[in-house]
């Protein structure tokens, strides 16, 4: 198991790769919603909570990226997927595009991610400190009776 400080460090090196290479990359996210509560993450490198999720291996579909970083971060077995959205971030030096997935029809447990320092569920109404600004804002969208878009994370 990393110590958190290495995995800080590792990724801030992986920031800037990416900032010197332009990289493109493509991201998973998952909205897991049940009883008016939603699944979140905090990793061992970042500070704050996210949805969990990941990038896509080569050979993999969004669906199976989705389905393996939810396993991998939170224990969670999803079953019905819905696409929620499609957003865009050039943030960190890269061209990063994430697809969120809603899933309403979940089982979930810790995780055995090295990533992961913690796993919960929190009300809709009620984010902990510290819920990154793309959460909330896909939180908020999800509250909203939000539709499938193509929009900036």
């Amino acid at each position: 198991m990393r110590s958190p400080l290495f995995a800080r460090f590792l990724h801030r090196l992986q920031r800037l790769f990416w900032s010197l290479t332009r990289q493109l990359t493509v991201g998973v996210r998952l909205l897991a919603v049940r009883d008016g509560k939603v699944l979140l993450v905090r990793h061992t490198y970042l500070e704050g909570w996210y949805l969990p999720g990941g990038g896509v291996q080569a050979g993999e579909s969004l669906q199976e990226a989705v389905r393996r970083e939810a396993a991998e971060e939170a224990g969670a077995e999803l079953r019905g997927l819905k696409l929620f959205g499609v957003y865009s971030s050039f943030l960190e030096g890269k061209s990063d595009h994430i697809t969120v997935f809603l899933c309403e029809d979940f089982t979930w447990r810790k995780g055995s991610s090295s990533e992961i320092e913690c796993v919960a569920c929190f009300a809709l109404e009620d984010l902990p400190e510290g819920t990154s600004p793309g959460a909330r804002r896909r939180i908020a969208e999800y509250v909203a009776g939000g539709v499938a878009v193509a929009a900036r994370w």
